[in-house]
This record gives structure tokens, sequence and C-alpha cells, in this order.
């Protein structure tokens, strides 16, 4: 914990709400909650209490992997006391004054207690520095406006100038709708970035949770070093329904799922939760060992 009265807030009330996540069911639309502390795996059927998914990670028996909270995931994955955020300033706008986004934009961060859909942080794992992302969910589908572009493409330049690994947990639905065009354009500019950060040797790991779909799998998670992948994670751009839909054809059992992309390569290692961090230390170990 660090001796700074401000850092020492700072971390307060990150812990604060990663307390809030882990105390909380994150569900997607396939789960169905039965009450705030319980609700049924839509994989297995089981019905869960709250405490067995907090003793669990937010992993059912079956391994099926809840979603979960940014900072829960970044409390998880990181060491103790080293978690510095960065990007706050970095907010969302209404480019195109849609109608009703300001009072939406307002709701989610009551709802998910994060300004935006991604958290992003310097500290160290293992004890190696590293800047690493976390994209939410529960924030309008971790969906990517120009905000979340904005300090994805800051985490990296960071990573660039420090010459820090760079590891980003993808979670997405896709592009925010809201935001029309300035939404894509953030594909363009994380992409770009990303080609900057290659072009130094500086190592880049993407882990994809469930769902990572759109335009984060159209551009930034999949220009990483290394692909891992929770258990079960859809991965893909357009979802199955979508694709069945347009070409009228059945899809194959277990289609973009992070086994059926790891069969196929696009992912490298499927690490299930309680395994990510150690996974994590072991390939910062072998980096910095080159």
């Amino acid at each position: 914990m660090s001796s700074n009265p401000f850092q020492k807030r700072r971390e307060e009330i990150f812990n604060l709400k990663a307390l809030r996540e882990r105390r909380s069911i994150t569900t997607m639309p396939d789960a169905i909650p039965i009450q705030q502390k319980t609700t049924i795996c839509p994989k297995c059927h089981h019905a869960l209490t709250l405490d067995e998914l907090e003793e669990n990670l937010h992993v059912c028996r079956c391994g099926y992997h809840f979603p979960i909270g940014s900072h829960y995931r970044l409390q998880l994955t990181m060491d103790p006391g080293t978690i510095r955020e960065i990007g706050k300033s970095v907010k969302p706008f209404d480019w195109l004054h849609f109608p009703g986004y300001p009072e939406k934009l307002k709701a989610q961060r009551k709802k998910s207690g994060s300004t935006e859909g991604v958290s992003t942080v310097r500290g160290k794992i293992g004890g190696y520095p590293v800047v690493v992302a976390a994209m939410d969910t529960r924030f309008f589908m971790g969906s990517m406006g120009s905000a979340v572009g904005e300090r994805i493409t800051q985490a990296i330049e960071l990573a660039e100038r420090k010459k820090w690994p760079l590891i980003i947990f993808c979670a997405s639905g896709g592009a925010r709708m809201q935001e029309g065009i300035i939404s894509l354009m953030q594909m363009a500019k994380t992409s770009a970035a990303m080609e900057r950060l290659s072009r130094k040797g500086i190592l880049s790991i993407m882990v994809l949770t469930h769902p990572t779909t759109g335009g984060v799998t159209a551009s930034f998670a999949m220009l990483g070093d290394i692909t891992l992948a929770e258990p079960g994670a859809l991965i893909g751009f357009a979802g199955p329904r979508v694709i069945e839909q347009t070409i009228g054809e059945k899809l194959p059992e277990g289609f973009q799922r992070a086994e059926f992309q790891q069969e196929h390569g696009f992912v490298d290692q499927i690490v299930p939760r309680g395994d990510m961090r150690k996974t994590l230390i072991q390939l910062l170990r072998l980096h910095a060992r080159d």
C-alpha cells in the first residue's frame, strides 16, 4: 500500500469497486437470474448462490465462466498495492447528440460503478511491470466508443514508452452505435497503435473473454503476440445467430467458442480463470529471459 495519502485513497476506492463487483452476479442474456443473490448457470442449469460464485471466482462447477467486472478482474490478476489507474480523465462524449444517450450513460455509470467500458492501469504481475486494460460488459456491453478506443490507445502508447508488456482482457459486444462513425474509427486507431508497439518488439498478450465480438475482434484483440482465452468464450465478428440467418445454414457445434477457435489457430491457449495469473507470470518470466 502506498504511503501517499491520495494514492492510498485511490487504492481504497479501487478495492471497494472490486469488492462490489465480486459480491454481485454479472450475467449475459443467456443466464437466468432467480433473485439478486442467486442465478442459474446457462450451461448446466445448476442454481448458484452468490457465495458459491464468489468462492470459485464466478466459475460454475461445470466450467462456465460468468462475466466479471473490470476492477475485480484486475484485482485477481495484479500484485496487491501496485495498481495505478490511467486514462480516467477520458470519458464518453455525445458526438452526434444522439437522443437519450447522455441519460443512458448516466444509468450505465450508476449500474456498473465505472465511467466507461474499459479500465486501464499500470502495475505489476508477479513483480514484472506491465500495462493492463480490462474491458467490462456491464457498461454498454463493453462496446467500443471513442473513450474506450482512446483509453486502450493510451495504454498501448504507455507500454510503448515504458517498454513494458501489454495485457488486454477483451470483452465486447461491438461498436457503440450512439457514436456512429466515431466509434468505428477506433478500430483503425487501436490497430495502428498495436502496429507501432509490435515494431518496437514489445510483448503484447490478448486474453479473450466472453464475449469478444464486433470491432474489438476486428482490430486490436487479434493483434497480440500471444492470444489466450477463457473456456467457452464466444469469439468472432458477427454472432452465430446472425451468421446462420445470413448464410441459411446450421453452424457446427461450438462454432466461434474458444475451443473451436483454438482448434482453428486463432487462440494459442485456453486458460481457466483460476490459472490466469499464474499463466501470465510464466509468460512474463519467459519474456524477461529473452
